[in-house]
């Protein structure tokens, strides 16, 4: 039986899953792509802050940007660094996603003075999760909310006007079922029209459940959430594969890894596709290449009382989902530690934080790019980092073929719209091509590859043109596969939509 054809209206459609993929042939592929390391966006150096800065949120609020985060202070020194401290919520906001400044808030007092940057002290402090909240129907006083998890078991609801004053929704926590001790997150899912939440548990390591409210403090009782492992990406297989990490024993078939924070979002140019970057935790024991890892002997001052503060590594993974319960895992690392000789490769470090945010290109005359923000010398004596790191647009997974070519073809699809844009790179002398086929693998005439005019340079929404015409208005809403024709390229995104003339 043939594929029912799949409306994809004028979505945006990444490459990140093989939802919509019907082969791939020749030197095709869909390949992972990583963020580069960029500037210095934070240094917790306050008193109030120090290493432990792990469950941090970052969003984009009109024209300027927030940052919450944790702080803490984890002494292995018997206090002779700084002593351990318990936690606070600090925030931090910047007006290009660059350059953050740490605002006197006057909230909280900490030393004699409330001249700080501490949002919010007290119950739901070890993880303090805030988002907008773009629901229509909500109150003015709770425009924004969050997830705290502190004290009493549980994760807590918090409501806020203005994203600095917070007060509790309820007194007693609003999800009961889980483990929590982790960055655990919600937000208003609009493709579902409910709230969507995701958090810590245990099923033979870390792992993560969700559940759904319509009004943010009644919950459905928990899911675990099912994977499979991307192991072919773009390839069909016959049966799920199962991969796992060095000492993976148990785990659920395709998670790969325990998985510590999820960090699950919406990807605000595609809410139909969650995006998930989960940090990996893997303790592979005292190797020999534990003691070529940075700080060996601090590595083992840390492991005094609990070997994994010395053994355990954290980096960051990527993986997606269409229907909000089964996610497809990519097993390899979205977000190495990197080549580093002091402030990285601990337990701790390389986690990714909530949210992702367009922000100027170093490159003046380059468009906008996504910023995430990575944490790196974490618990160590000094105040911990968080490190600016940039992606192209879209810019996750591309369909990438060498020189030599290949080809990818699509499932059944409807659109609408009248034009084709395409999010692409290729080098001076790559090529992409895209042939509008029927059902059967047909062209439509005028729509061969042959008609299609070479696509090459770098954009993220150029129109494709067949001989003398880029207008598709004739094959929107009929049943249609795309075959993309690709050489020494990255293909990385697609979208169908009405011109704009």
């Amino acid at each position: 039986m043939a594929d029912r054809p799949v409306n994809i209206s004028s979505r945006c459609e990444l490459f990140v899953d093989n939802a919509l993929i019907e082969r791939l042939s020749g030197r095709a592929e869909l390949r992972l792509h990583r963020p580069v390391p960029r500037n210095v966006a934070l240094v917790t150096d306050e008193p109030w802050e120090g290493n432990g800065t792990n469950y941090v949120t970052v969003f984009q609020d009109a024209d300027r940007y927030r940052m919450y985060y944790r702080g803490s202070h984890f002494s292995y020194l018997d206090g002779r660094d700084r002593p351990s401290t318990g936690n606070v919520y600090c925030y931090a906001e910047s007006e290009d996603g660059i350059h953050w400044t740490k605002p006197q808030l006057e909230l909280v007092e900490r030393n004699g003075s409330k001249k700080n940057n501490i949002v919010r002290e007290g119950i739901g402090t070890h993880a303090f999760v805030p988002f907008h909240d773009t629901n229509p129907d909500c109150a003015a006083d709770a425009k924004y909310k969050a997830l705290g998890v502190g004290g009493t078991h549980g994760l807590f609801a918090f409501k806020s006007p203005d994203g600095i004053h917070w007060t509790l929704m309820a007194p007693d926590p609003v999800i009961t079922t889980g483990a929590f001790d982790s960055q655990n997150l919600a937000f208003w899912d609009t493709d579902h029209s409910e709230y969507r939440e995701y958090h810590r548990d245990f099923r033979d390591g870390r792992d993560i459940r969700t559940g759904t409210s319509q009004d943010f403090l009644h919950w459905t009782e928990p899911e675990y959430l099912s994977y499979s492992a991307n192991v072919d990406p773009g390839r069909p297989r016959s049966q799920q594969t199962d991969v796992r990490d060095p000492v993976g024993k148990n785990y659920p078939a395709g998670r790969v890894s325990q998985l510590y924070t999820n960090q699950i979002t919406p990807y605000y140019r595609a809410p139909h596709l969650l995006l998930g970057f989960p940090t990996r935790y893997i303790d592979r024991g005292w190797t020999e290449s534990v003691m070529a890892l940075p700080r060996y002997n601090y590595r083992q001052v840390r492991a005094k009382d609990s070997r994994r503060e010395g053994t355990a590594l954290t980096d960051g993974m990527f993986m997606t989902s269409r229907n909000r319960r089964q996610f497809s895992v990519w097993p390899e690392s979205f977000l190495r530690p990197g080549l580093r000789m002091r402030d990285s490769w601990f337990y701790g470090d390389t986690y990714q934080n909530w949210g992702l945010v367009e922000t100027k290109s170093t490159i003046s005359d380059a468009p906008a790019e996504l910023s995430l923000y990575v944490t790196e010398r974490t618990a160590q004596e000094t105040g911990a980092v968080l490190r600016r790191y940039s992606l192209r647009v879209d810019g996750f997974v591309s369909l990438h073929a060498p020189l030599i070519g290949g080809e990818l073809i699509t499932k059944p699809l409807i659109f609408s719209g009248s034009q084709l844009k395409l999010n692409v790179s290729t080098s001076a002398a790559g090529t992409v091509r895209i042939e509008i086929q029927d059902v059967n693998g047909q062209p439509f005439p005028g729509f061969a590859l042959g008609d299609c005019q070479e696509v090459y340079g770098d954009d993220l929404q150029r129109t494709v043109v067949w001989a003398k015409t880029a207008d598709l208005s004739a094959l929107a809403g009929r049943a249609v596969r795309l075959r993309f024709e690709i050489s020494d390229a990255d293909l990385y995104s697609y979208r169908f939509v009405e011109n704009s003339h």
